[in-house]
Formats: structure tokens, sequence, C-alpha cells
């Protein structure tokens, strides 16, 4: 008996309180369980998606066909504060930026993504818009007089290239992207989206980013913190 009285004794002057197993199994929940999240996302003319590093999602529609636009819907584990990390990519034919080289639609592309990711709730949790950082790491051609050279050659007079490389652990919450560029809001207008983008039924707060060029930043590279 006064072994029983002494844990007693010891629980209150401590003031802490043994866990109730009742309460996580009667909601079957924990703040370190994963929650379940939805995403759209339309892009011209290829994404790809990570969580935390994490591939979750790619485009099914391959860069190198021919009007690769369509939209993606899917569903994804994770657990907040997370990262979106997406990857943004405009069909080029090589490092001029250009597509359809050699041909009379020999041109410049242009590009244009759209994301909103929802709780199990139903509440939207992200959308792209200015408050995204966006990182180019493909600009091309640095002369758009490129896109009308008889024989267009990467690197050389009106048909330059920049690259940068991808920086490590970018898509991480440990990363600092505060000296990264804000995405650039463009309108469905000046974008067109097509094939794909109008089964979706975009939330208002979704906008269509890019780098500041639809026509030459060729890649990029997109991060949201979701508190």
């Amino acid at each position: 008996m006064r072994r029983a009285i002494s844990l007693i004794a010891l629980v209150i002057g401590t003031g802490c309180t043994a866990p109730d197993p009742r309460n996580e199994a009667a909601t079957g929940t924990s703040a370190d369980q994963p929650h379940s999240f939805s995403a759209d996302v339309w892009a011209d003319n290829w994404f790809s998606l990570s969580v935390d590093g994490v591939q979750v999602a790619e485009d099914s529609v391959p860069i190198t066909t021919e009007r690769s636009f369509n939209a993606e819907s899917f569903t994804f584990p994770a657990k907040r504060p997370f990262v979106l990390g997406l990857i943004a990519k405009d069909f080029k034919a090589n490092d001029s930026g250009l597509e359809y080289i050699g041909t009379p639609r020999q041109q410049m592309g242009d590009g244009g993504v759209i994301l909103q990711v929802f709780d199990e709730t139903g509440t939207l949790v992200a959308a792209t818009d200015a408050n995204w950082k966006c990182l180019v790491t493909h600009h091309a051609p640095l002369d758009k007089s490129c896109a009308q050279e008889q024989n267009p050659i990467a690197g050389e007079g009106a048909c330059g290239f920049e690259t940068l490389p991808e920086p490590e652990g970018w898509n991480t919450l440990g990363f600092d992207a505060s000296s990264w560029p804000d995405a650039t809001v463009h309108s469905a207008a000046d974008v067109r989206p097509k094939d794909g983008y109008d089964r979706i039924d975009w939330n208002s707060a979704a906008k269509i980013i890019w780098g500041p060029d639809l026509e030459t930043d060729n890649t990029l590279l997109c991060r949201f913190v979701v508190e």
C-alpha cells in the first residue's frame, strides 16, 4: 500500500498526467501521422511534383509528345509543414530554346503551369500565385531573333542560352529560397491553356505562373511551404 501511495505522490509532485491512450484510439489520429491531400496540376508542357524532396507525381504525357498539354489529378500523404517542389518545363528541341527547328513552324515555345492542393476537408491549402518562389534554370534563346535564323545553333550568335545547376535540397524545408524571385503570374489570355485545363474546377486563388518571360524561360524550379 505504501508503494502505491508513493507512485501517486510522484505523479502529482511532478505536475505530470499520464497520457490517456483512449484519446488517440478513439480518433485514430496522431500529430505525427501523415494526412491525405489532393492536387490538380496543368502544365505546358511538363511537370514533376515533390513533397519534402520525394516525388509524388509526374506528368503522364512525355514532354517529347507534340502539344503535350494535359491536367493531372492525384492524392499524396504529407505531414505539415511540408514543401511543394514543382519542376516545370516547356518543350525545346535543344538548348537554343526553339521547337520545330528547320520547319516552317520553327519558333520559341511558351510555358505555363497552375496547381492547387486541398486537405482532407476540401480546404484549399496551396495554390500557385505570386507567393511561390521560382528559379529559372534554363533560359533561351538570349536573343529572340534566333527564331528567325535559317540554321539556328544552340550557343552561337542570337541562339545563346543560360543554364543554372539544380541547387541541392532546393525542395526541402531546410533550404533557404529567400533570394529566389517570386513567381510571375500570367493571364489565361496570354498563356492560352488548352487540353485538360478546362476539365478542372480551379479555385479562384490558383493562378497560372511561370518565369517573367513565357517564351524564353524554359525550365523552372518552383517551391512553396504549406504551414
